[in-house]
């Protein structure tokens, strides 16, 4: 799905990661579920380019919905597989603490159980991994920099290219909740820790984007600080 010539999304409204789209090659940011790699290779033929165009992907954290098929990129075609330090482990299929579910409705819950089903819910966890800490600029396509957002696990981030005029955020933020179905900017489910993932937002509210993109949900066409304030409303 194009969001504009060089931010492309792939999944939907449920599990979603991204393709920043450059001259000088392609960064994903997140790689959704396993069955997605499908969706990826759809949106490269779409887009009239490969997965030779593929520099790298950068994990915003190293839940299972998200490290997705990044294994078989970098077990197939050698493509670098970026995540924070503190969540090399996680993303390796290290033990993670039990986050509080909080309240769920049947309906969304359902549906992103069959969406997993669909597309493989069982991890492929990363055999291998480059770290990253806060404030690295990546040398990919975009020039993503590294934002240390931790909460929703020690490890999260946020990924800000000035090319994309976007920030990719992961779990830091939601715009759909998996399991009660609320649509907007809120706090994420599973989150280790959601008072410090509260706190994280302030490091991303005055980035200079047009796009807040979450794992989970709609684009957010707006601000940071837009999306920042409804986030800290439906908190409230």
């Amino acid at each position: 799905m194009r969001l504009t010539p060089t931010l492309h999304r792939i999944g939907n409204d449920i599990v979603a990661a991204y393709l920043i789209v450059a001259p000088d090659g392609i960064t994903l940011v997140d790689a959704g579920l396993p069955g997605m790699y499908a969706d990826l290779t759809r949106e490269l033929d779409a887009i009239g380019r490969t997965l030779g165009d593929v520099r790298g992907v950068v994990l915003t954290h190293g839940d299972s919905d998200h490290v997705g098929f990044a294994e078989r990129l970098r077990r197939e075609r050698g493509i670098p597989v970026f995540v924070h330090a503190a969540d090399a482990g996680r993303a390796q299929g290290g033990d993670k603490p039990k986050a509080t579910m909080g309240p769920m409705r049947i309906g969304p819950l359902l549906s992103f159980a069959a969406f997993g089903i669909r597309k493989g819910m069982r991890p492929q966890w990363l055999t291998e991994v480059r770290e990253v800490t806060d404030g690295d600029a990546l040398d990919l396509p975009g020039q993503p920099r590294v934002i240390g957002m931790p909460g929703h696990s020690p490890g999260s981030i946020a990924v800000h290219s000035p090319l994309a005029r976007a920030v990719f955020v992961g779990d830091a933020l939601t715009t759909r909740h998996v399991l009660t179905g609320r649509t907007g900017p809120g706090p994420a489910p599973f989150t280790d820790d959601p008072a410090e993932a509260l706190a994280s937002l302030s490091r991303i509210e005055h980035l200079d984007a047009d796009w807040v993109l979450p794992g989970h949900g709609p684009a957010f066409h707006g601000s940071p600080s837009a999306a920042v304030d409804a986030v800290r409303a439906a908190d409230s």
